[in-house]
C-alpha cells in the first residue's frame, strides 16, 4: 500500500514511502500542491518553478535508472527529499536578495552547504524569507512580510532564519538550511519548537553565503529530530580550502562519565508566559537523564554578548552591505539600517580592542570546561507579540539574545531543541551549548533529550519516529584501548583516563589466551596480561576510546614491564591493550583463576583478617 504522501515529516519517512513503492516524482508533485495550499504566509521569497523543479526530477531519474531504491538510497541518501534554503545563500541561476529587493542578479554559482544537499540526491523547492541581511532575531523585517510562529499566530516566528523555521514546523519540508550569527538558527527553533542546529563556526563551509558578519556566519539547519539534523551535518560538514574561515577540526564522540550541565545560577524568563515554571521542568528533566546541573553567573558571556552590537563586529555587517546602504538607504528596512548605521562611528583602532577584549574574555573562559561538559540555557527568555516589537524592535530583539549572542564570539557550537509547552500554550525551548568541536558529543545528547521530552515537533500530532541515521557527524580519531588493571574505573590511575577525555565504551573479556599475574612490588599494584596461548583464561577488562592526540602522553607514563599491544577478545575483535613482559612474570602470582584484577582485589580483601 502506498503511502499518504501528506504523513511524511522526516528523512526516513521519506525513505521508507520510496521503499513502499511511491515514486519521488508523485511524493514531490503532491508535496508541491501542498504547499500552494498551505505555505505560511510570509514563509517564501522564491518557489522555483515547476518547470525547474521537474527538470530536477528528470536528473535524479535519468541518474538512477536500473537501481532499486536501496541502491538508489545508498548513493543519494536524500534521493527524492525536498528542501528549502534561506535566501542569503547562493543557488546557482537565482538571485540572492537578503530580502533585499535591490538584489536581483543571478548567482553564479551555489553555496557549497547548498550543493552538498543536492549531490545527496535533494530537491530544492524555494528560498525563504529572512530578517533583511540577517539582521534580527525577529522575522519582521523583511519587505516579504513577517512569519507568524506555527503555534502562536500572534506572536514571531522568530528570525533571522524565519521562513526555513516555519516551512519546517508546519510539516510541510523534513528539513531547511538557515545561518546563524547570533542566534538566527536558534531562536526561530524555539519559537516553532522544532530541532536548529548551529555548528562549530568554520565546520560548514560559508563559500556562496551574503556574509552578516564574516567571522562569525554559520550555516545552520532545521529539522523535525535530532536524528536528522545529525545527519544532514554529516552531509554538509568538511573542509574548504575556498573558504578562508572554514576551520574543521571535530572533537570527541560523545562525553566521558555523567553529564556535567552547566546552567544561568539567575536565568531571565517571562514569567507571565510560564516559562520560569518550564525552566524548572527542563532542569528536572536534565536531570533525570542523568546530568548533573551546575549553577553558574553567566555575566562573563553577557559581557561576551555586548561586544556583537556595542561594539566593532557590527562594523563587519557595514563592511558586507555599507556600500549599497550608502546609495540607496531606502531600500533598507529602517531598523536594520539603524543597526548597520552604528558602525559608522566605529574606528580601526576600536576594532582591535574589540579584539583584545574578546581574547581575553576566551582565555578567561576556557577554563569553564573543566567545570562542565556543556551547558543548557533557555533558547530565548520570552516570545514576543508581533505588536511588542514594532514598538521597540531594538529592545526586543536584543532580549531575544540574550543567550544567543556570545556562541560564536567565543567558537561554541550549539543545538535548539523543543522542551514544553507552557500553561498558556506556547512553545518552550532550551538550547545546548558545548566548545567548539563537540557537535556529534552535543547530538548524541540531543537524543536523548529528544527521546525523553517526547514532544511533537512544530505543528505535527506526535513524536515521528527517530531510526538512527546512517551517517553521523565526524568525530576525532580514537584509539580503542582495554585496561585490565589499575586504570579500570573507580581504582587508582583511572583519573589518567579522564584526564585525558577517554570515552568509556563498555566491559569486555580476552579470548581465552591469556594469564594474569599479580606484579610484585608495583606501586599502585598492578596486573601483569600474558598472552600464552591454547589453555590459557578469558580476562575480564574494560574498553575505553581515547583520542589519538592523547595517545603519544598516556604511553609516556606507563612503567616496565608493561606496555601496549594487540589484544584478541572472546568477540573476535583485536584491540589495543595492556601487556607484560614475559620475563617479569616469571616467579608472579598467577592469579588467572580469579577472572580478572577487580575479582582478585575484592578476595582479597574478603581474605584479609579483620
Amino acid at each position: 500500500m502506498h503511502p499518504d504522501p501528506s504523513q511524511l515529516h522526516t528523512i526516513e519517512d521519506w525513505r521508507q514511502a520510496q521503499r513502499d513503492g511511491a515514486a519521488p516524482r508523485a511524493l514531490i508533485e503532491a508535496r508541491l500542491a501542498r504547499l500552494d495550499r498551505e505555505s505560511p504566509a510570509a514563509a517564501w521569497i522564491l518557489r522555483l518553478p515547476a518547470a525547474a523543479v521537474a527538470e530536477r526530477l528528470d536528473a535524479l531519474e535519468q541518474a538512477a535508472a536500473g537501481l532499486t531504491v536501496a541502491e538508489r538510497l545508498a548513493r543519494w541518501p536524500l534521493f527524492g527529499l525536498p528542501f528549502a534554503v534561506k535566501d542569503n545563500l547562493d543557488v546557482a541561476g537565482w538571485p540572492t536578495t537578503a530580502a533585499c529587493t535591490a538584489l536581483r542578479e543571478p548567482a553564479l554559482a551555489t553555496a557549497r552547504a547548498v550543493q552538498a544537499l543536492l549531490d545527496a540526491g535533494a530537491v530544492l523547492l524555494g528560498k525563504t524569507n529572512l530578517d533583511q541581511f540577517a539582521t534580527g532575531l525577529v522575522g519582521t523585517r523583511s519587505p516579504w512580510g513577517a512569519p507568524a510562529s506555527v503555534l502562536a499566530a500572534d506572536r514571531i516566528s522568530g528570525g533571522s532564519s524565519s521562513g526555513s523555521a516555519v516551512l519546517v514546523g508546519a510539516g510541510l519540508l523534513p528539513f531547511a538550511l538557515g545561518t546563524d550569527t547570533a542566534g538566527s538558527g536558534r531562536v526561530p527553533a524555539g519559537f516553532n519548537q522544532i530541532v536548529g542546529l548551529k555548528p562549530t563556526p568554520g565546520r560548514v563551509s560559508n563559500a556562496g553565503m551574503l556574509p552578516a558578519c564574516r567571522t562569525l556566519d554559520c550555516v545552520s539547519i532545521f529539522a523535525l529530530t535530532v536524528e536528522d539534523a545529525a545527519e544532514l551535518l554529516a552531509c554538509i560538514e568538511g573542509p574548504d580550502p575556498g573558504d578562508a574561515y572554514s576551520d574543521f577540526r571535530p572533537g570527541l564522540p560523545s562525553w566521558p562519565g555523567p553529564l556535567r550541565l552547566g546552567v544561568p545560577r539567575l536565568p531571565d524568563l517571562d514569567g507571565e508566559l510560564g516559562y520560569d515554571t518550564a525552566w524548572a521542568a527542563a532542569c528536572a528533566r536534565a536531570e533525570a537523564l542523568g546530568a548533573t546541573l551546575v549553577p553558574l553567573d553567566f555575566e562573563p558571556l553577557h559581557a561576551t554578548a555586548r561586544l556583537l552590537y556595542d561594539g566593532p563586529w557590527v562594523a563587519e555587517r557595514q563592511a558586507a552591505v555599507g556600500a549599497l546602504l550608502d546609495a540607496a538607504p531606502e531600500v533598507f528596512d529602517p531598523t536594520v539600517a539603524a543597526v548597520i548605521g552604528r558602525a559608522r562611528g566605529q574606528t580601526a583602532a576600536d576594532a582591535f580592542k574589540g579584539l583584545y577584549a574578546l581574547r581575553g574574555r576566551r582565555a578567561r573562559l576556557a577554563g569553564l570546561w573543566t567545570e562542565v561538559d556543556a551547558l543548557m540555557v533557555p533558547t530565548a527568555p520570552t516570545h514576543p507579540r508581533f505588536d511588542a516589537v514594532a514598538a521597540d524592535p531594538i529592545g526586543v530583539n536584543s532580549r531575544l539574545g540574550t543567550y544567543t549572542n556570545y556562541v560564536n564570539l567565543l567558537g561554541w557550537c550549539a543545538l535548539a531543541l523543543p522542551a514544553a509547552r507552557t500553561p498558556v500554550g506556547l512553545p518552550f525551548g532550551v538550547t545546548f551549548l558545548a566548545a567548539g568541536g563537540a557537535d556529534a558529543a552535543l547530538a548524541r545528547w540531543g537524543q536523548a533529550w529528544q527521546a525523553a521530552t517526547a514532544l511533537p515537533p512544530g505543528r505535527l500530532a506526535e513524536p515521528p519516529a527517530s531510526p538512527p541515521p546512517p551517517r553521523w557527524p565526524a568525530s576525532e580519531p580514537m584509539l580503542t584501548l582495554a585496561v585490565v588493571g589499575a586504570h579500570l574505573r573507580g581504582l587508582p590511575l583511572h583519573g589518567q583516563l579522564r584526564e585525558r577525555e577517554a570515552v568509556f565504551v563498555g566491559e569486555a573479556r580476552t579470548a581465552p589466551a591469556y594469564r594474569l599475574v599479580a606484579l610484585p612490588g608495583t606501586v599502585p599494584p598492578k596486573p601483569g596480561l600474558l598472552r600464552v596461548g591454547p589453555g590459557g583464561a578469558s580476562i575480564a577488562l574494560e574498553l575505553w576510546a581515547l583520542p589519538q592526540r592523547h595517545v603519544g602522553s598516556f604511553l609516556a607514563l606507563i612503567p616496565p614491564p608493561l606496555g601496549l599491544g594487540s589484544l584478541s577478545l572472546d568477540d573476535g575483535r583485536i584491540v589495543h591493550g595492556f601487556l607484560c613482559e614475559a620475563e617479569a612474570a616469571q616467579g608472579a602470582e598467577d592469579i588467572s583463576a580469579h577472572g580478572g584484577w577487580r575479582a582478585y582485589l575484592a578476595a582479597t580483601v574478603a581474605a584479609t583478617p579483620r
